[in-house]
């Protein structure tokens, strides 16, 4: 489900923001509270250097890649500062300097006065200990294409680890997609406001390590901007979540069912059920084919089972569910499609996932009361798009399900995304690592979010979560438990280690 994702350093903002956005969050610190455009220049160009020396201070020689925006402008203030610490720099240009704006000017030529001397690119020095990527900025929407191709395959290519300042070039600020090459970057800093495509689609893949720096704007500033997007993470939404009091029994916590396993895929409602009793649901049913019910608890007994072979045994089964989580393992076949429509004329709150979704996209409806969890496959059949289209601009595809389909909807993938029914801007998570890329993980998220959705408000603490915080919850208690179980590794990872890490975390007060 999840590739390799940005490396959180400290204490990231969770306000997203386009690209136009935060240009016009730079005019608001330059117009109206009369900071010169070349002294942001300066702090971030200084602020850079700094994360630069502490994440590698043996760097002595440094290569700065220098395009003809602000950003090169940006570069010119690395390099200058490099020089004044006494490394070895080269500056190599591409693009018309002979055309900079007046900041990046200023800042060619404190680099000039420092001994610093610019050559135009020809092709990448062997020699270099660190490369600095200043060769677009967030405003790219076309492809990469020419020397500027050339110099970031060069660059991909080298050993050298690589500083991308605001954002790898080639990434688009807004959608997380490349524009034919991209620099990966071990180290992203990023300034003014965090970018939204810095953690979804494929940013994650190319910013590495993910750094922040406001450069000392007044807070007032970002007042003027409605947020795009909001990052989450388990550290934040484990918020919602209220303790149990301790008088909780589990009748007050829900009851989960979860409808799935056709003939041949009993496992997929067997990881969706014991991730919902891990995840606090007080009782879970699992709801499947004859043919396998009695064997599927047999290493899970906390799970109640009821053989369904169609729609009234399902109606039956469920008369006490609080929750119903269909899909898992469902199939599209007779049996599959007659439990689905079922399940929707039982009016429950609902987590669609898997092959119920594929049905769903066979026959679309809407409705206000499900969470739909789709990967990009189920996204674009749900869209009748490729899968491409989605990927292309995954939180344009989250929106326009979420329209075209109601409730709230959960885009998997690398920086998941949340879009809910309400006003409020579309989350991303950014906890999850590449060994979740695996069987299984899909129906522990649905058991996940069923079993926040069915608990609802324990000992009448709260009001309980609606779809779109139990969908931001789930992603991000889900994500951080395949952080905890995956222990820094990137594959062999399966779905039952990462439920057997979600009560520690309900455990663990935030960091």
């Amino acid at each position: 489900m999840q590739a390799r994702k940005p490396s959180v350093s400290g204490v990231l903002p969770y306000a997203l923001y386009t690209a136009a956005q935060v240009r016009a969050l730079d005019r608001c610190a330059i117009e109206r509270h009369g900071i010169p455009a070349a002294e942001l220049m300066c702090r971030a160009g200084r602020g850079a250097w700094r994360h630069l020396r502490e994440r590698w201070p043996d760097a002595r020689r440094v290569l700065v890649l220098s395009g003809a925006g602000n950003n090169g402008g940006d570069g010119y203030v690395v390099a200058a500062e490099a020089l004044k610490s006494g490394c070895a720099v080269r500056l190599l240009t591409l693009g018309d300097h002979e055309r900079l704006s007046p900041e990046s000017a200023a800042a060619a030529e404190e680099f000039a006065a420092a001994g610093g001397r610019a050559a135009p690119y020809r092709s990448l020095p062997g020699d270099v200990d660190l490369i600095v990527d200043g060769l677009f900025g967030t405003g790219l929407s076309r492809p990469v294409e020419g020397r500027y191709a050339e110099a970031i395959d060069a660059v991909n290519a080298c050993r050298a680890p690589v500083l991308a300042l605001d954002i790898p070039s080639g990434l688009d600020a807004d959608t997380g997609r490349v524009h034919g090459h991209g620099v990966r970057a071990d180290l992203t800093m990023s300034f003014i406001g965090l970018k939204r495509g810095l953690f979804t689609g494929r940013g994650p893949a190319f910013t590495g390590e993910v750094r922040f720096d406001g450069l000392d704007v007044p807070p007032a500033i970002y007042a003027t901007e409605v947020l795009s997007a909001r990052r989450i993470d388990w550290r934040k939404e484990r918020e919602l979540l209220p303790p149990r009091p301790a008088d909780a029994h589990k009748g007050m916590a829900g009851h989960v069912l979860v409808v799935g396993g056709a003939p041949g895929m009993s496992g997929a409602p067997r990881i969706a059920g014991e991730a919902a009793l891990r995840s606090g649901a007080g009782l879970v049913t699992v709801a499947t084919h004859p043919e396998h019910a009695a064997l599927l608890n047999l290493t899970r007994p906390e799970l109640m089972v009821a053989a369904v072979p169609g729609v009234v045994a399902l109606e039956a089964a469920a008369a006490r569910a609080t929750v119903v989580a269909i899909g898992p393992g469902l199939g599209q076949g007779d049996w599959g499609s007659a439990l689905f429509q079922a399940a929707l004329a039982l009016g429950r709150p609902m987590v669609v996932d898997a092959d119920a979704l594929n049905l769903l996209a066979a026959s679309p409806r809407r409705a206000d009361h499900w969470v739909l969890t789709p990967h990009p496959g189920e996204a674009a059949r749900l869209l009748g798009c490729a899968i491409a289209d989605v990927e292309r601009d995954r939180f344009a595809a989250a929106a326009e399900i979420q329209r075209r389909y109601g409730g709230a909807v959960v885009l998997k993938g690398v920086g998941t995304i949340v879009a809910g029914p309400g006003q409020r801007p579309p989350a991303v998570c950014s906890d999850g690592n590449p060994a979740m890329a695996g069987a299984g993980m899909g129906d522990a998220l649905t058991g996940i979010i069923a079993a926040l959705l069915a608990q609802g408000a324990l000992g009448g603490q709260g009001a309980g979560l609606d779809l779109d915080q139990a969908a931001s919850a789930g992603v991000c208690l889900h994500a951080a438990a395949g952080d905890l179980a995956a222990a820094g590794a990137d594959r062999g990872l399966l779905a039952g280690d990462l439920a057997a890490m979600l009560p520690r975390l309900f455990g663990q007060a935030p960091a």
